[in-house]
């Protein structure tokens, strides 16, 4: 397999020289950029992240950035061709729209079907929030692709990093035989462990293991209160998920992530849940209704017990988040505003690479977005006022949100861009704004679900967008011609999109919510619109969970927010990207222990970045197949169900993961 060099080390000096006038492809060499072929691969591209990405944050509350597949994928379709790398660069942008949709969607437009105000996907209204966020949130970074591209003090550390892949792929390194050699592994996995394919074998193993009964005496000081009363309960111990896009996330986040979120399953499943059952006494006359299943009655016990309090850690999690970030929050407004004046500078044509669409085309974007907004939202709640309200708050909060995650892009890159959190702060304000207005019940829940979804794809395609625009200015690459692709992407991924979530959730046992789907940030967005909104918020035990969210600031935590998430995803779910990101731990230490340098290590890297990506796509894309022919109702032939078969295939996965990048690897001479 392809070499893939060495990416951060070289980051300072990239991220420097792509701040002034030189680029890989100098401003005044004339090269083929945005042709067909381009544009219909990059297309091709965005609508498979896309649903990849989909399926990934339904099931494990995440997304991983497509600018790498994406570049990688670009080259390898566009290099026997005879693309330019301008066309590469082109398709490479346009590819990686489908993941920052898919972001934004996936952790708000299954709210609308956990809250009953959908019974099943829209189409119109669905495509109709993801067109008009997507492309206000790419109008809007328009106007600040200068002052943030060229900005030395934005390190942008993803965007470099794919630009120096770009270049080593010119020089024939591309590392196309990682992505689709770990496609067709992950692809093949899923067709035999997945329930609507051959089912050769499980994906999942657990068992219940009781407590000893204990007898518990209340007292007070002046003696014994009441009766003795018998405890029991215990604990369900489980193993990973046999799931190689999981494992794959867990190495691009990388350990410390992991493991935080893998702490918060721990808490939950080995600290919470065993609470709850063990002093709970009422449970034991639940039990016939679970069919004498503890196990079942344990997984109901922490859907609706522990998950709402894991909402409040969450809250809790993304204010702490928010406020942590306030400088720079701060410093994105105040670069937004600004940069409206600078924007009118655009309108001439001062160089290929500072070629941005003009201003009054942008202005008249925004202006044919809002108007099929405004119309959404009064089909939601039925009052005109309420409805330009809505639409008031939706460019407002866009615009500010559009900003900030543009910026934050700069600062720590598109994988750690808090949408989640950013989406979460949206609903509060649209939620409140309805109760000013009087807007109550399923009405009030849809128009801020509506709104919150608009403006998390606007920020996360903000996001996506700068960190894209970016590369294209390392690269050389014209800025209008990009623009333009992207907002052709939107449009074609925004029709799109929802199909894959409508095979997930009717083609899924369970569907979006379920064990197999929980969607964790579409169902905190759920609880809280129907709670601020709806009137029917859990509201003790969000605030025990809020409490704990306190103390977890309190100690510093690394990220409360994670923690939280932990706690509300399924256990398998977390320790499989756990043991995802400790292959990603062992091999950083056989790297070092190799005395490779730091462009040898980095090497290393790159290439299990490639390998895990195209885990994440080849189950991603073979499972959504499969659901859709399950709604095809073409049933395939089914061999078995062998949990503990499917537990010997997790070595597997992770010795490709960890191996191959380190395979061949000697010190630097």
């Amino acid at each position: 397999m392809p070499d893939i060099p060495g990416t951060r080390a070289n980051a300072g000096e990239a991220s420097r020289a792509s701040s002034g006038p030189r680029s890989f492809v100098p401003a005044d060499v004339s090269m083929r950029e945005m042709t067909v072929k381009a544009i219909v691969f990059g297309l091709v591209f965005s609508v498979v992240l896309g649903a990849a990405n989909a399926y990934l944050g339904l099931k494990a509350g995440m997304t991983v950035s497509a600018v790498f597949p994406a570049a990688v994928l670009a080259m390898a379709f566009l290099r026997p061709l005879r693309g330019t790398v301008l066309e590469e660069n082109i398709a490479r942008t346009t590819g990686a729209v489908g993941e920052a949709l898919a972001a934004g969607a996936v952790f708000t437009l299954p709210a609308m079907i956990l809250t009953g105000v959908w019974s099943e996907f829209r189409y119109w209204e669905a495509t109709a929030i993801l067109v008009v966020g997507g492309v206000i949130g790419t109008l809007f970074v328009i106007l600040l692709r200068r002052p943030l591209c060229d900005d030395v003090s934005l390190p942008f550390p993803e965007s470099v990093a794919c630009a120096e892949i770009v270049k080593a792929g010119q020089k024939g390194r591309g590392g196309a035989g990682h992505v689709f050699g770990a496609m067709g592994l992950a692809g093949v996995l899923e067709l035999f462990k997945n329930p609507n394919g051959l089912t050769l074998f499980g994906d999942y193993w657990g068992r219940w293991f009781a407590f000893s009964p204990s007898t518990v005496q209340l007292v007070t000081p002046a003696g014994p209160l009441g009766h003795p009363m018998p405890h029991g309960g215990g604990l369900v111990l489980q193993a990973p998920l046999v799931s190689p896009a999981l494992m794959g996330v867990g190495y691009i986040i990388g350990p410390r992530v992991a493991a935080i979120n893998f702490a918060g399953g721990v808490l939950c499943w080995f600290v919470l849940v065993p609470l709850a059952l063990f002093f709970d006494v009422g449970l034991p006359a639940a039990l016939p209704a679970a069919g004498g299943d503890w196990q079942m009655l344990a997984e109901s016990v922490w859907r609706s017990t522990i998950r709402p309090i894991a909402v409040g850690a969450m809250l809790v999690g993304a204010v702490a988040t928010l406020a942590r970030m306030r400088g720079s929050l701060a410093d994105g407004l105040r670069r937004a505003v600004s940069d409206l004046r600078e924007s009118r500078v655009g309108l001439a044509v001062r160089g290929r690479l500072d070629h941005d669409i003009p201003l009054p085309w942008i202005l008249a974007g925004i202006g044919a977005m809002t108007a099929p907004m405004f119309l959404l939202y009064l089909h939601f709640c039925g009052a005109v006022s309420v409805a330009a309200v809505a639409t008031l708050v939706m460019l407002v909060t866009g615009f500010l949100f559009s900003a900030v995650g543009g910026y934050l892009v700069g600062m720590v890159g598109g994988s750690n861009q808090p949408i989640s959190g950013i989406a979460l702060s949206t609903l509060i304000v649209a939620a409140l704004v309805m109760l000013g207005l009087g807007v109550t019940g399923s009405p009030g829940v849809a128009a801020v679900l509506a709104t919150t979804a608009v403006i998390c794809c606007a920020a996360s395609l903000a996001g996506g967008m700068i960190q894209d625009l970016k590369v294209g200015r390392i690269i050389g690459g014209t800025p209008w011609k990009l623009e333009i692709a992207v907002i052709v992407a939107v449009v074609v991924v925004g029709a799109t999109l929802v199909f894959p979530m409508e095979f997930l959730h009717r083609g899924v046992e369970g569907g979006i919510g379920g064990a197999k789907l929980p969607a964790p940030q579409a169902g905190l967005m759920a609880l809280m619109s129907k709670g601020i909104v709806g009137g029917s918020m859990a509201w003790s035990l969000v605030g025990v969970g809020a409490a704990l969210g306190l103390v977890l600031v309190l100690l510093r935590a690394p990220s409360p927010m994670l923690v939280a998430v932990g706690m509300y995803l399924p256990f398998e779910t977390t320790f499989a990207i756990f043991l995802g990101g400790l292959a990603k731990w062992l091999q950083d230490r056989a790297a070092s222990g190799r005395g490779l340098d730091a462009p040898g290590r980095e090497s290393v890297e790159n290439t299990g970045i490639l390998l895990a990506s195209g885990l994440v796509a080849g189950e991603a894309i073979c499972g959504v197949v499969l659901a859709a022919l399950r709604i095809a109702e073409v049933d395939l032939p089914r061999y078995g169900h062998n949990p503990l078969a499917g537990m010997a295939l997790i070595p597997v996965v992770l010795a490709l993961i960890y191996y191959v990048p380190l395979r061949g690897r000697r010190p630097a001479a």
